[in-house]
Order: structure tokens, then C-alpha cells, then sequence
């Protein structure tokens, strides 16, 4: 990176960087350094038992500093949170050599490096707990300024909270934003309580594949890739269902796996193309037990979570105390439109989106129409958590048959706040009528639906062996933690989001500006004064441009011969 690339502040943090270095001080040392105590372990234990904070040693961040003469203040940030520190010069520097405090801490080091200390605990006259320094070790510099983000009477000043930059930036969203840091904190837990309810059953966690000769288990579009050796398409899965049944089986009476699908579609604030699924086979269960073993586990979760079931989204309380309300899909269609659709074909389907102005076009066979409608007319309404079952058959291509209605399938969707959370099934594991099922989701991918499911033929081949009777279900992680932590969008509980490519300012090339007669050695320090066009040089008042550029030059000692001002004018005449 070049100097004028370069903010005044970096420039100066690169400079503090070079004089630690010429004082024999490596800002980035090899070796471990040994934390025996944190933060708010610290905080919380100091008052019953001091003597165990007689010597203790803690890395962190600096986040604050009060310089004053022969002390000073700061605080420090680790895994836990913030403690204040104390230093005395006579104390960190007992020798006649005062480098260490008069130069290194009061000089050099800035807010956002990171440091190692050791010292003792004690109480200052405020009555806050800190440690007071006897060691101190650099250990990582900062060459970038933090967010200075302030807080006084618990109000926020100068947040980092542009999204924007938060996304793209998340390492810097969670040095400065506590909050961001306990969501994902809480996502690992909600992923913590679902895998012990399952392995406490005994269900084995496994691992199948991303790549997939054949994207199955869901109707999505597919990203799609090349592999070279084999001179194949490959594609990253858009569900794990269809490698989990093979290990039903296979023998395992039940099988899990949290893993990561990726479907080519929308984003918006609860879709992102690469997110997080759990999914769960049990062997010699049907759809009645699943629903029940779904309450089970989410309320578990949100006990663990919150310590209650009740949990505030948005300004709604939502309960996740059950039982839950269950209602089948043609009955709430019905109940938000007073419509009832079952027995209607394709063409009547069609007819029913007009009459509801709802988007749609002739690709859709009867399980999308059936499904825009009640995406469109009732999902929004079922806050409180219920299940919707009894889908139609066609909505559900690898889902049995309803036992008591040919019509429909034995299937539910967890729905709250509006939105579905889990999937599941009393699994299809009849080969013949699987395949007939598969050949219909052909006939609409000739139709033009490119999110109708694949043939798998090696999956047919597995059934026919012979898969006892299993229910499964699947659950959105994204989704689920977004409830359990009052997120309002999904790229708040995914570290890293999918984000469209940073946009940079538009400039000519350096040959557009050397075709002026300027040199090249000119041409950056000419986008750093802001003109990045060649045009923009025509409206320049050309005294001030040279001002500028003699300034920029000797500002940061680029060591250039200054350009006469009729030079810099006959720039600007061309």
C-alpha cells in the first residue's frame, strides 16, 4: 500500500510501528503469551477472595486511555469484556530506564492494539476493580484507527452502525459492538442445546457431501461447478435429505447433521445463498411423533437459551411453551381467504392467484400455486408458534402420502413470527411411487420451473432395497437463532453474509493523465487530491491544484520535484 493511499492516522500508527522496531520491541512476537485470569471472572470474584488476584496476567485490546504524568489509566478488552488497568511509571519501569512508559505506552501504542499484562488486583478510590501493572508486553499493533464508539448514561455516541460496513467489516463490528459478539455467542449455544437433546436419544451426528453429482432433497436452484479430474458438473447441495435417508437405510435408526446448503436464489433479510440447515431422520417414526419431538427440542432450546419460553421479537412476545396450535394448510388457506381450494386443479389454481392478485405465471404446476397462496395470504399471520400440516401432494415430492387422504401428505411447517422455521415429513420410502413423483417434478422443469427437483436414480435404487418407516425434519439455523435473539435480518447471525462486491470510485487510467503531459509520478498524488477523471482537471482552478499537489507532496514526503505552475496550468488546459 502506497503512502498516499494512506489516512493521516495510519501514516502515524505505521511510524510508531518502525521506532517500536528501532527499539528493539518486535510488535508482533512469535512466542505465547500466558493468560491466567479474565476480565469478568475477575469482576465477579475479586470481592469474595482477593488474595487469589494477588498475581495475575491478562491479554486484551486497548480500548481507552487516560494519560496523565507519572500514571495513567486505560482499559483493556478480552474474550469476557472490559477491566481497567493502572500503570505507574516507577512500578512497570523500576530501573533508571523509563522508555517503556515515558515512550512505548504514553507514545507509541494507540487504542486498538492489543497488549499483554501482568500485575495485582485491587480497588481504586472510585471503587472500581483493576489490575495494577507491573509488566507489560506488546503484542500485535494496530495500523488501523478503531470506531470510537462512546457510551454515557447508557446512550450510544458515534456507533459503528452503518450495515454497510458492519458486514463487510465484521471483525471490526465485533471488536467495538458487545452485542453482536453475545448474538453469536448465543447461536453456538442454540446449536449446543439441539445436539445434546439428540445425542442424549443417541442419534449419530454425521457428515455428507457438499459436491453432489445430483442437487435433490428440495425444489431450489443450484449453484453448479466443474470438476476437472473427473470432467463432471458438480453442484453444492441445496439440501442433506436424500444422503440421510441413505444411511436410514443403511441401518441407523437416526441421524443428524448441522451443515451448510446453498441455493441460487433471492436475498432479503431472512435469505441468504449460503445458510445454515440442521437435519434429523428417525427411524420407525412418523410426522405425529416428529411434531411432538420438535416442541420438545425448541422449547429445551429456548430454556436454555433465556431461562423462560417467553421471548420478546420485535413487539411481539412469542411463547414457546407447549404445545403448539396445529392447523392443516388447506384449512388456514381457507380460514385468510375464505376459499377452499382442495380438489381444485392446476387451471382453477390459476384462476384462484387472480382473484387474490397474486403473481403468477404458467410454469407453476399445483404446488406452487398452492404454495404462493399461502405464502402470499396466511404465513405472515401465524406469529405464535404453529404447526401448518397435511400439505398437498404435489407441494411435497418426497414426502408419504396422507393415510387418510390420497390428496395430501403427511407433512408440517413450523411457523413464527411469520415465517417457517422447520420442515418435516413421514418420509417417502415406497420406490415406485417415489419415482412417479419424481418423473412429475420433471414434467415442470420441462415446463420451465428450474427450481423442480433433479431425478436421482441412486436414490430410488437405495429405497428399493428397502427404508424402514422414518419421519424427518429439517430446521433453518439462521432462522432459528434470528427468534432466539430479536434479529430483524438474517445477516445479523451470520458472520459473514453474502455481499455484492464493494464499490469503488471510477477513475481514468494513468495513461489517460500521462497523454496530458503530467508524469507518471504525478498521477497518484492527483487522484489523492480527488481528480480522478481527466475531465475533472478542466474545471480545476489551476493555483489551487498546484497548492494541492505541492502540499501532498510535502505532507507526505513523497520527495517529488514540484511542478511549476505553468505546468500544472497547461494540465488543465488540455
Amino acid at each position: 500500500m502506497s503512502q498516499l493511499e494512506l489516512s493521516e492516522q495510519e501514516i502515524i500508527r505505521r511510524e510508531s510501528l518502525k521506532e517500536l522496531q528501532n527499539l528493539g520491541i518486535n510488535p508482533f512476537p512469535p512466542e505465547a503469551f500466558p493468560v491466567s485470569h479474565y476480565s469478568q471472572d475477575i469482576k465477579k470474584e475479586f470481592e469474595s477472595n482477593p488474595d487469589a488476584f494477588k498475581e495475575v496476567s491478562l491479554a486484551g485490546r486497548i480500548m481507552g486511555r487516560r494519560i496523565m504524568g507519572s500514571a495513567s489509566f486505560a482499559e483493556i478488552k478480552d474474550k469476557q469484556g472490559r477491566i481497567q488497568i493502572y500503570l505507574r511509571r516507577d512500578d512497570l519501569c523500576p530501573d533508571e530506564d523509563k522508555t517503556l512508559y515515558n515512550r512505548v505506552f504514553k507514545k507509541l501504542l494507540d487504542i486498538g492494539d492489543i497488549i499483554g499484562i501482568k500485575g495485582f488486583v485491587f480497588k481504586t478510590q472510585m471503587g472500581e476493580i483493576s489490575v495494577h501493572v507491573t509488566s507489560l508486553k506488546v503484542l500485535a499493533k494496530s495500523l488501523r484507527p478503531l470506531p470510537v464508539v462512546k457510551e454515557k448514561d447508557g446512550k450510544v455516541y458515534d456507533a459503528f452502525s452503518d450495515p454497510e460496513q458492519r458486514y463487510r467489516q465484521r471483525y471490526v463490528d465485533l471488536i467495538v459492538n458487545d452485542k453482536v459478539r453475545d448474538t453469536f455467542r448465543k447461536r453456538t449455544q442454540i446449536i449446543n442445546s439441539m445436539r445434546e437433546f439428540f445425542n442424549e436419544k443417541g442419534y449419530l451426528e454425521v457428515e455428507t457431501p457438499i459436491l453432489q453429482p445430483i442437487p435433490g432433497g428440495a425444489a431450489a436452484r443450484p449453484f453448479i461447478t466443474h470438476h476437472n479430474t473427473l470432467d463432471m458438473p458438480l453442484y453444492l447441495r441445496i439440501a442433506n435429505e436424500l444422503y440421510l435417508k441413505r444411511l436410514i437405510v443403511g441401518g441407523f435408526d437416526g441421524v443428524y447433521e448441522f451443515g451448510k446448503d446453498f441455493r441460487n436464489e433471492g436475498m432479503d433479510r431472512s435469505h441468504n445463498p449460503e445458510f445454515t440447515v440442521m437435519e434429523i431422520y428417525v427411524a420407525y417414526k412418523d410426522y405425529e411423533w416428529m411434531m411432538e419431538f420438535t416442541e420438545r427440542m425448541i422449547e429445551k432450546v429456548a430454556l436454555d437459551l433465556h431461562g423462560t419460553t417467553q421471548i420478546k421479537v420485535g413487539d411481539q412476545t412469542i411463547d414457546f411453551k407447549r404445545p403448539f396450535k396445529r392447523i392443516s394448510m388447506l384449512d388456514a388457506i381457507k380460514e385468510h381467504t375464505g376459499i377452499d381450494i382442495s380438489g381444485m386443479d392446476e387451471t382453477q389454481l390459476h384462476k384462484v392467484c387472480d382473484d387474490l392478485n397474486i403473481e403468477h405465471d404458467e410454469s407453476m404446476g399445483k404446488g406452487k400455486l398452492i404454495d404462493e397462496i399461502f405464502g402470499e395470504k396466511c404465513e405472515g399471520s401465524y406469529i405464535q408458534p404453529t404447526f401448518i400440516t397435511d400439505y398437498p401432494v404435489e407441494m411435497s415430492p418426497l414426502c408419504k402420502k396422507h393415510r387418510n387422504n390420497p390428496e395430501l401428505t403427511e407433512r408440517f411447517e413450523l411457523m413464527v413470527n411469520g415465517k417457517e422455521i422447520a420442515n418435516a415429513y413421514s418420509e417417502l420410502n415406497d420406490p415406485i411411487d417415489q419415482l412417479e413423483r419424481f418423473k412429475e417434478q420433471l414434467r415442470l422443469s420441462e415446463k420451465g420451473d428450474d427450481e423442480a427437483m433433479f431425478i436421482d436414480m441412486d436414490f430410488v435404487r437405495a429405497l428399493e432395497y428397502g427404508m424402514p418407516p422414518t419421519s424427518g425434519m429439517g430446521i433453518g439455523i439462521d432462522r432459528l437463532t434470528m427468534l432466539m435473539t430479536d434479529q430483524s435480518t438474517i445477516q445479523e447471525v451470520i458472520f459473514f453474509p453474502q455481499m455484492r462486491p464493494e464499490k469503488k470510485p471510477e477513475r481514468d487510467s494513468e495513461e489517460a493523465f500521462t497523454a496530458l503531459g503530467i508524469p507518471a509520478e504525478w498521477v497518484p498524488v492527483i487522484y489523492k487530491a480527488g481528480y480522478l477523471k481527466t475531465a475533472d482537471l478542466k474545471d480545476a482552478n489551476p493555483n489551487k491544484l498546484h497548492q494541492e499537489l505541492c502540499g501532498l507532496n510535502k505532507k507526505h514526503k513523497l520527495g517529488l520535484q514540484n511542478p511549476k505552475q505553468d505546468e500544472v496550468k497547461a494540465w488543465c488546459a488540455k
